[in-house]
């Protein structure tokens, strides 16, 4: 990975020409887009059109030709596809936590900025971290709590841009509505850059301010509403999409 000079100020990062191949097998094909500062990208595309080793090669954890260029001194928050925790674990909270930090500011923080408000009033707000979630086994939380607690893990360095791997992978619908209106407000509010792989379409088409269509190479990139038709995701998925309505949500896409 390489550093963009500090000149370009909105533009936080360029890939140009990036293949990722595994032996004979080209992963990724001669791809290039740019990511604006407070911008929230989604890349979407089929099973196997490389989504994930995007978000590596990004992160320098793929080899690959041609470049990503991260505008200088940028801090990168990350949350994998899958984080698998035994029920057992014996690990709490607050435990993990300490992996990254000591400093209960820091973590406290961190869970105020996703949503972790467990009281009405501060002064009680750390008595109820700590009783009701710090002490807390992580193997014992619902699976939209833990994405909560590794979002507000990925928070504790500050970062300028959060990289999320299908961050909702595995919760029910209304955990994943929470899980993405505390994204959205962090890129309101602290003016953070988010790039986040999904296979909802109807997340990415409320959500994302643009979004890059991968197989293999960029099939199109641009903001939902010019992008995400009928004619360009079947031809991305290579069948017919269906549309649904939703309470709070019209004229949305899935894939099936």
């Amino acid at each position: 990975m390489n550093t963009m000079e500090q000149s370009n100020s909105q533009k936080i990062l360029k890939v140009k020409n990036l293949t990722v191949a595994f032996d004979d097998n080209v992963v990724i094909d001669n791809l290039n887009f740019e990511v604006e500062k407070g911008e929230m990208l989604s890349v979407i595309g089929p099973n196997g059109s490389g989504k994930t080793v995007l978000v590596r090669a990004l992160l320098g954890l793929a080899g690959f030709t041609g470049s990503v260029e991260w505008k200088k001194d940028i801090k990168i928050g990350y949350v994998p596809q899958h984080f698998f925790v035994e029920s057992d674990t014996p690990l709490t909270v607050e435990e993990f936590f300490k992996f990254k930090t000591s400093k209960h500011a820091q973590i406290h923080k961190a869970l105020e900025q996703v949503g972790w408000q467990g009281s009405t009033n501060p002064e009680h707000f750390e008595h109820h971290l700590k009783s009701h979630l710090l002490n807390q086994q992580l193997g014992k939380l619902s699976g939209g709590q833990l994405q909560r607690i590794l979002i507000a893990w990925s928070l504790i360095d500050n970062p300028d841009v959060l990289l999320y791997d299908e961050p909702t992978s595995g919760i029910d619908a209304g955990a994943e509505e929470t899980i993405y209106s505390t994204l959205l407000n962090l890129k309101d509010k602290y003016e953070m850059t988010i790039i986040f792989v999904s296979h909802e379409l109807s997340i990415v088409y409320n959500y994302a301010t643009k979004v890059l269509c991968l197989n293999k190479e960029k099939f199109c990139y641009g903001e939902p509403e010019d992008i995400l038709g009928a004619e360009n995701l079947s031809k991305l998925y290579g069948e017919k999409m269906k549309f649904y309505s939703h309470q709070h949500l019209q004229n949305n896409f899935y894939d099936k």
